[in-house]
């Protein structure tokens, strides 16, 4: 039978424990911070803009009057698209780059869990 795996860990389970809601508290704080900070996607030369919260909850579209062709939806429909994903992408790279700095280094958590 293996050791106690928290044998060398300072504060063992208690340490531990602490630790995590430490964590727990500072990522909720995250969270909410990233709630109330705006990124923003653009297609088009700007006529289309998007802007969503660091959450990826999207807050509004700006679409410029020179953007919409009857003859070309499929066009407005793409650039709608690309701003999107643009927003959302920086909302997912800000999420994860504040949430890195929630968990310590040595903890070896799982890819993704924060």
């Amino acid at each position: 039978m293996a050791g106690n795996p928290f044998a060398n860990m300072p504060g063992g389970v208690a340490g531990l424990m602490k630790q995590a809601q430490k964590m727990m508290e500072d990522a909720r704080k995250t969270e909410e911070e990233l709630s109330n900070i705006t990124v923003e996607g653009s297609a088009g030369g700007g006529v289309i803009k998007v802007r969503a919260t660091g959450k990826g909850d999207l807050i509004d579209i700006k679409i410029a009057k020179e953007a919409v062709d009857p003859d070309d939806v499929e066009m407005l429909e793409d650039l709608v698209v690309t701003a999107v994903r643009e927003a959302l992408d920086k909302a997912v790279a800000l999420r994860s780059e504040r949430l890195q700095g929630v968990v310590p280094p040595n903890m070896n958590l799982p890819p993704g869990l924060f």
